[in-house]
């Protein structure tokens, strides 16, 4: 299981953005970056400096996975056919614990690990407590008996500043079905992401 090793508002400060699209953000109050420093005037920044913050984002989004397990999915998606970037956003988007979150079954994404590595969740009724295990189309998950009566699973169900998306169709409000490996114009990113630039930092 990843762990998160810093606070998870620090990202939102450093990239001078709302990225999990939180109300209580920090950004929303102080746009500049964290530390003494932070109010000084940003110079230009370089191509690899561009593609690594693209690359800091898109892997802090998905709740700080490992640089090795981040990269490992990036060379999986470059040996597939069709678009890299895409494929990279595709295989993440398919992760238990992300769905998990994409179902309103969690606030956030390090809440649906929890949940997950915790056993409170079922993939095809049966238990699974791998955050990072993929999940294939018209895979069901379902909450087990024991989270459908927790404090946090409520509170993420009536949250009104997220969606659930499309690709993710609800069975009840504790049963979800993971119909298709969604593109990047499909996935409800709170700001933009840019894997074309992920693609070139690992391509260098």
């Amino acid at each position: 299981m990843s762990k998160r090793t810093s606070a998870k508002y620090k990202l939102d400060r450093r990239m001078g953005e709302n990225v999990f699209g939180r109300p209580k953000s920090p950004v929303n109050r102080r746009e500049y970056g964290p530390g003494q420093h932070g109010q000084r005037r940003k110079g230009k920044m370089s191509d690899f400096g561009i593609q690594l913050r693209a690359k800091q984002k898109l892997k802090g989004y998905y709740g700080d996975v490992t640089e090795k397990q981040f990269k490992r999915t990036f060379v999986e998606a470059s040996r597939m056919k069709g678009d890299a970037g895409q494929n990279l956003i595709g295989l993440l988007e398919r992760r238990l614990d992300m769905i998990v979150y994409r179902a309103k079954f969690a606030p956030t994404i390090w809440a649906a690990r929890q949940l997950v590595s915790h056993g409170h969740i079922r993939v095809n009724g049966v238990k699974c407590n791998i955050a990072s295990r993929r999940c294939d189309v018209n895979d069901v998950i379902s909450l087990g008996d024991k989270a459908k009566e927790m404090a946090l699973v409520m509170e993420a169900q009536s949250l009104a500043e997220r969606d659930i998306p499309d690709y993710v169709v609800p069975d009840g409000t504790d049963k979800v079905t993971f119909t298709r490996v969604p593109t990047l114009d499909e996935v409800p990113y709170p700001v933009r992401m840019e894997p074309n630039l992920v693609v070139e930092f690992y391509s260098r």
